[in-house]
């Protein structure tokens, strides 16, 4: 009996996978079959009428307004938060002069001289080059502008924004260095 094998053993995976077969079918209807060349289909000629041209319309099309994005009260998206360059900076159209290029704590106020039109000061920069200023001159990298010119100093008003965005205004004094008798300062 050891060289006999039991047909009930070799049946059941064969019956196993036609089962399998028959579930992967769908049970759907069969496919139409191919006409051939110059034949119709008897079932396929009963369920499709030939349309006439004239018969023929085209659906409306619906016309749905087109969108329009209006920024008017909305903030713009793409506008950072914190503004890095100046707005000042960038509304400036007149190139820089020298004496803009510089930061005032970088010019070195040389002399004073009283005029009957006012008082003119001389400023040097760090290579020993000087300006003249006069009131209402601008001079700075923060847009200042010197509003007086006394004796012993020049006053300087600076414009900048705080971390709200709001313009404020500081003043800075560029003091005129005394040179004792008999010594150098």
């Amino acid at each position: 009996m050891k060289g006999r094998r039991n047909p009930a053993r070799l049946l059941i995976p064969i019956f196993i996978l036609f089962l399998f077969s028959l579930a992967g079918c769908g049970g759907g209807e069969l496919p139409a079959p191919i006409p051939q060349k110059g034949k119709v289909p008897q079932a396929v000629a009963k369920k499709v009428e030939p349309v006439k041209v004239a018969d023929k319309k085209e659906p409306e099309k619906k016309e749905e307004p087109e969108y329009v994005y209006n920024p008017a009260g909305k903030s713009d998206p793409f506008n950072p938060f914190i503004q890095l360059t100046p707005l000042r900076e960038l509304s400036r159209r007149t190139p820089l002069t020298p004496l803009q290029k510089y930061d005032i704590s970088q010019l070195k106020l040389v002399a004073i001289i009283s005029t009957p039109e006012g008082n003119i000061a001389l400023v040097e920069d760090s290579t020993g080059k000087g300006y003249f200023l006069k009131k209402g001159t601008e001079i700075g990298k923060n847009d200042g502008k010197v509003t007086k010119i006394l004796k012993d100093r020049v006053v300087v008003e600076e414009l900048y924004q705080d971390i709200f965005g709001q313009t404020k205004s500081s003043e800075i004094s560029l003091f005129l260095h005394k040179v004792e008798e008999g010594g150098e300062s």
